[in-house]
């Protein structure tokens, strides 16, 4: 949840302004790179990935930027910049610090057996954190975004007619689902045709050895045996997909999200409104990062690319928050801009929050064999999952 706004006078803006047609720019670069990523997403390079979260980061501080604020005195009474600029670089300090403890928590099962993504334990951490993107994307996100776009400031018509903050997180989850499933079913087209053509050429230098030494049931034995392992392979690889494919996705979801939260609160003057916000947001990144840093280890990403992943996380919110303080004196929250750009890009990560943490986290694992088949595991990792969403809506008092 956003900074509390201060209202101020402003001037009506269509969709004919530069800044618009640059929103306009940008939100369709997004639908471009969910088009055409998935066969990055297949080779597992994430070139694409940030690229399209570099370019968000230039643009938006320009689209959002409005015109000089002009104040009430009663509202200028509360302003405090010193103070205010104070609270800004300790909430850089304590988000970068909180945001890399928590991504970072979850990678440390190749020191700490007990994290290990096929111990009990993980699946109870993986829960919570769950539960906390799931709370985030429900209580903290959509309702910012319906805020936003429901605003006084905006034209009722259209946006008090229709509830467009629904339909933009409806789209993405939507857009989430499909590049999913082309993801995986490319990889799986792929990965079985090189497997074909694999065993192919296995079995015929099989064939050859065992015609010279005449030996047809061991060599029977050894293609049954062969396919078996074939079939692991496949599966395990599969799998392994799937967790990078959810990993990239729900980075970019936090990311987008992040970088809003930290412009609104760089931008702010008032030391009242940042103070419960530092706080809340440190506690807000950590549990984000415990989720994305379990998604990250079962992923199995080489250590130059878990490195790369987390420090981008780390960085995001604290960067949003010195883009805020760049842009605060020509910031204004309350404009038709800077609000419609807001509200869609946090409806477009409620979105995507809501679908990995229902299909990709929660689905995945609670259907998992192994819970299944354990009672006490299945009652931790619920207790877990609730207690995570009920903190993290907790947070929303004062976040």
């Amino acid at each position: 949840m956003g900074p509390e706004r201060i209202i101020s006078p402003i001037n009506n803006t269509s969709l004919s302004t530069p800044r618009s047609k640059l929103f306009l720019f940008l939100f369709f670069t997004l639908i471009n790179w969910i088009q055409f990523s998935v066969p990055a997403m297949i080779n597992f390079k994430k070139t694409q990935l940030l690229t399209f979260l570099c370019c968000f980061l230039i643009l938006l501080p320009y689209i959002v930027r409005g015109n000089n604020c002009t104040c009430e005195p009663e509202e200028r009474e509360r302003i405090n910049k010193p103070l205010a600029h104070k609270y800004k670089m300790a909430a850089i300090a304590s988000i970068l610090v909180a945001g890399a403890i928590g991504v970072c928590f979850p990678l440390l099962g190749k020191t700490i057996k007990a994290l290990r993504p096929e111990k009990n334990v993980f699946f109870i951490i993986k829960a919570f954190a769950a539960g906390v993107i799931l709370s985030t994307g429900f209580i903290h996100v959509l309702p910012d975004a319906t805020e936003n776009l429901t605003s006084q400031f905006l034209n009722k018509n259209p946006w008090s007619k229709f509830p467009f903050a629904g339909l933009v997180a409806m789209s993405s989850a939507i857009a989430t689902l499909m590049v999913d499933m082309l993801a995986t079913s490319h990889y799986t087209k792929s990965h079985f045709n090189k497997t074909q053509q694999r065993d192919g050429t296995d079995d015929e230098e099989n064939t050859g050895e065992h015609e010279n030494r005449v030996h047809v049931h061991a060599h029977a034995t050894n293609g049954h045996a062969h396919g078996a392992v074939s079939m692991l392979e496949h599966s395990a690889s599969s799998e392994l997909l799937r967790h990078r494919v959810v990993s990239q996705v729900l980075e970019l979801g936090i990311v987008v999200h992040s970088v809003i939260i930290g412009i609104s609160l760089g931008a702010s003057e008032n030391p009242k409104v940042i103070k419960p916000l530092v706080a809340a947001l440190t506690f807000h990144q950590f549990f984000e990062g415990m989720g994305l840093g379990g998604c990250i280890a079962q992923a199995q990403f080489k250590s130059r690319a878990v490195a790369i992943m987390a420090l981008f996380f780390s960085l995001t919110t604290p960067l949003g928050i010195v883009i805020g303080i760049g842009i605060s004196s020509r910031y204004d929250e309350d404009s038709p801009t800077a609000l419609i750009v807001e509200g869609i890009f946090n409806a477009a990560s409620a979105g995507i929050l809501i679908y990995m943490a229902l299909v990709d986290l929660l689905a995945a694992d609670f259907m998992n064999p192994k819970l299944l088949n354990n009672r006490i595991l299945q009652v931790g990792a619920s207790v877990s999952v609730v207690l995570g969403a009920a903190l993290m809506s907790l947070l929303a008092i004062w976040a």
